[in-house]
């Protein structure tokens, strides 16, 4: 067998990457959308309560809960995960967040989002390459 200089060593390593960032990604991306639903949470209109309790945290593979918003029940791709908010009795999300004629807007979701969206985006990253590291 001639010596490949570490070549095969090499392409073995960049075909296990994958595997092992997707596998040690979900984690990741699961505890930043928690820590983003409990921020929403928080912002979310108390009046009685429904509202902030509507919102979920969906993992990859899982459907989103009937009648949620954005879009409904839908299934999460792979190395992905929802933040939802709303259900089959809580269907006014949008109304809240982006107000009506005859009521002021409330949002709680979309500043959630940009509050979380950097450190998020950066943990993600940090998982990445903590994989790609780890991959042999």
């Amino acid at each position: 067998m001639a010596d490949d200089g570490g070549l095969s060593s090499f392409q073995r390593r960049m075909k296990a990457v994958p595997l092992a960032a997707r596998q040690s990604i979900q984690p990741v991306l699961m505890r930043q959308a928690e820590a983003m639903a409990a921020t929403m949470r928080q912002l979310a209109p108390k009046d009685d309560g429904d509202l902030a309790e509507s919102i979920a945290v969906t993992g990859p593979g899982q459907s989103t809960p009937p009648y949620s918003q954005p879009g409904g029940a839908k299934v999460v791709p792979e190395n992905a995960v929802a933040i939802t908010a709303g259900n089959s009795d809580v269907r006014y999300p949008h109304l809240q967040e982006h107000g009506t004629t005859f009521h002021d807007p409330q949002p709680f979701f979309w500043p959630a989002f940009r509050l979380h969206r950097k450190r998020a985006l950066a943990a993600i990253k940090r998982g990445i390459g903590k994989a790609i590291k780890e991959a042999k």
